[in-house]
C-alpha cells in the first residue's frame, strides 16, 4: 500500500505553511498528498445545520488545496473533512500516512499549538513521523545548502528509525545528513568494569562517543551511498547541542518515546525542547 504525505489543516497561516511543505515533500518522494481537516459541529450556530456547516468547512479546505494543486499540477491530492476531536482524527490519519505534517505557532519559548494542545497530543500518540512547520516557512531554506540534522543516541538500534527517516529525506532532497551525538560525563558510580574497559579500548570518552556514532551510521551510509554525511560529537545536553545546529538545518529530526501518564501522554524532554526552540521544521520520529 502506498502511504500518502498527509497534512492537517485548519485554515490558519501555520497550517497553510504545513500544507505547502507537505506538497513539496510529496512531489520529491513521488507520493500522493492527503489533506485532512477535523471539525466539530457548532450547535451555537442555530441557523446552520450540520450539513451546511460541513459544506462551509469543505469549501474552505478546497480553496487552500487549489493553491497547492496549481503549484504542483502533476500531484495527486485527496481531501478528507472529518467530524470529530482533532487530536484523535489526526492521530488516525498519521497511522495511515508516510508522515503527517502540522503547523506550529510562534517562535521562541511560547508555542500555543504545542504546549498542552493538539500538536503535542498527536505527536505523543502517532505511530508514524510527524513534522511541525512554522508559519513563514519558505521553500528557499530547503534549496540553500542546509543540512538534514538528526540526533543520534545510545546503541545503533536505539536510533535506527530516526536515522532511516533522516537519510530517506536527505536522499529525496539531495541534502547532507548532519548526525549529532551529544554526551555528558556520567557519575562515577555508573562505571562498571565492563564499561571502563570499553572506554579504555576507545581511548577515552569523546573517542568512544565518536566511535559509537560512526557505528550507528555505518548501515545507513551503505544503504544510501549517495547521501553526504557530516558527523558532529559534542559534550553537552542533547537538546542544547541539537539546537546549536538549527541555523544550518532545513529540517531537524529527533526521536521520541512517549511517556504514558495518569493524565495522558507526553513526549520526551529532547523532542519537547527542540520543538519549542528550533526555528526550522522539526520531524519527530517514534521509536518505541
Amino acid at each position: 500500500m502506498t502511504r500518502p504525505i498527509t497534512a492537517g489543516v485548519d485554515g490558519t497561516e501555520e497550517s497553510l505553511a504545513a500544507l505547502d511543505w507537505a506538497g513539496r515533500e510529496a512531489v520529491r518522494r513521488g507520493l500522493p498528498l492527503r489533506v485532512v481537516h477535523a471539525w466539530r459541529y457548532a450547535e451555537s450556530l442555530a441557523t446552520a445545520d450540520r450539513d451546511t456547516q460541513h459544506g462551509w468547512v469543505s469549501e474552505g479546505v478546497k480553496e487552500a488545496v487549489r493553491a497547492v494543486s496549481e503549484r504542483h499540477p502533476g500531484l495527486e491530492v485527496s481531501v478528507d473533512v472529518v467530524e470529530g476531536e482533532p487530536a484523535h482524527a489526526l492521530a488516525r490519519a498519521a497511522a495511515e500516512a508516510e508522515l503527517l505534517v502540522l503547523g506550529s505557532r510562534g517562535h521562541g519559548p511560547v508555542i500555543g499549538f504545542l504546549v498542552g494542545s493538539v500538536g503535542q497530543q498527536v505527536i505523543a500518540r502517532a505511530t508514524r513521523p510527524v513534522v511541525l512547520v512554522r508559519a513563514g516557512d519558505q521553500a528557499a531554506a530547503e534549496a540553500a545548502g542546509r543540512d538534514v540534522v538528526v540526533g543520534q543516541h545510545g546503541d545503533p538500534e536505539d536510533s535506527a528509525a530516526t536515522l532511516r527517516f533522516a537519510f530517506e529525506t536527505a536522499a529525496a532532497r539531495g541534502a547532507t545528513v548532519r548526525a549529532v551525538r551529544a554526551w555528558t560525563l556520567p557519575p562515577v558510580f555508573a562505571y562498571s568494569p565492563g564499561s571502563l574497559k570499553l572506554l579504555d579500548d576507545a581511548g577515552g570518552l569523546e573517542p568512544y562517543e565518536r566511535q559509537a556514532l560512526a557505528e550507528a551510521l555505518r548501515p545507513w551510509r551503505v544503504r544510501f551511498p549517495g547521501v553526504p554525511v557530516a558527523e558532529h560529537v559534542e559534550m553537552g545536553s542533547a537538546g542544547q547541542v541539537l539546537l546549536s545546529m538549527a541555523g544550518r538545518a532545513q529540517l531537524m529530526v529527533v526521536g521520541r518515546r512517549s511517556h504514558r501518564l495518569a493524565v495522558g501522554s507526553r513526549i520526551g524532554s529532547v523532542a519537547h525542547g527542540v520543538l519549542h526552540h528550533a526555528d526550522c521544521p522539526v520531524a519527530v520520529v517514534p521509536h518505541d
